[in-house]
């Protein structure tokens, strides 16, 4: 089996990974594969640097040629065309190439090429996309079929290793797209959350390497979700204790964009509600009498 080259696979893959217009200068380089183009580069993962406490952003050129000492404009997994949201000026300090674990410096990476950037770890923690074209739109964030679902509490053995358990922990949130840690408000504890045991025994493996103090991990909880795939056919009633009351309801999925703007927290029940209402109502075609309940 063999995969088409980026100069054959990019004509047609480049319409769906370029969330802006088709007919977009960036959108027709990525499509050309141009070396000439404006730059734009999708950055999927973080490599940890030896021993230093930075990242290599690592991802692929789809247009353009990547060079060190580049000022380009950074979009985070969350930025929203239009919105200052997790976007960034920056620069490439460097430019190298990941060969497994060896890591080697270049003058520069041309498009269709795996890259890998120093510099950019301070604005990026997982994926994003860089561009040298100031009204560029981002390329599409990647989907995966598996969510974070087995969640284990973790804590250093000694207070004293906090600092570097916490670093150790950015680490491992950089070097794994999947891998979710939060601290919980209840309870204090840093979580952390994989796809399954076997995907839990990897990240606690690596966080040993990676924080490099020992640690305590409690016995994994997996969590149950469920949701609306379609619009309910039924409508569903319930009655107040006294009798005097009714409440009809239904159920319908609230949309994927609307979906990642609430995980994002761009819309949140803490947003200010008229802020709120102007969003739904302009980003997400709701009516305005639905926006202001």
């Amino acid at each position: 089996f063999k995969l088409p080259s980026p100069i054959q696979s990019q004509q047609y893959r480049a319409p769906y990974l370029y969330e802006g217009d088709e007919n977009d200068l960036c959108c027709q380089a990525m499509k050309q594969c141009d070396p000439t183009g404006p730059l734009m580069i999708y950055i999927s993962k973080m490599i940890p640097a030896s021993d230093t406490g930075r990242f290599y952003a690592f991802g692929r050129v789809f247009s353009g040629t990547a060079k060190s000492g580049m000022k380009v404009k950074i979009y985070g997994p969350n930025y929203i065309p239009g919105f200052k949201k997790d976007c960034y000026q920056g620069g490439i300090q460097r430019t190298v190439v990941v060969m497994g674990k060896f890591i080697e410096q270049v003058p520069e990476v041309p498009c269709g090429n795996t890259i890998g950037l120093v510099g950019i770890d301070q604005y990026l923690r997982k994926s994003g996309t860089i561009t040298t074209l100031e009204n560029a739109s981002p390329i599409r964030t990647m989907k995966y079929s598996v969510s974070p679902v087995v969640r284990v509490s973790v804590r250093p053995k000694q207070a004293s290793d906090l600092p570097k358990f916490q670093a150790g922990i950015q680490k491992l949130l950089g070097a794994d797209t999947l891998v979710q840690a939060y601290l919980d408000p209840s309870t204090k504890e840093n979580i952390i959350a994989a796809s399954g045991e076997l995907h839990m025994e990897v990240c606690l493996r690596d966080l040993q390497e990676y924080a490099k103090v020992p640690f305590i991990a409690d016995t994994p909880v997996v969590s149950y979700k469920e949701s609306v795939s379609e619009k309910s056919s039924s409508i569903c009633l319930s009655k107040s204790a006294n009798g005097h009351n009714r409440l009809f309801m239904t159920a319908e999925p609230l949309g994927e964009k609307l979906t990642e703007a609430i995980e994002s927290g761009l819309i949140s029940i803490k947003s200010e509600p008229k802020e709120r209402a102007r969003l739904l109502v302009e980003k997400f075609g709701w009516t305005p009498e639905e926006a202001k309940k």
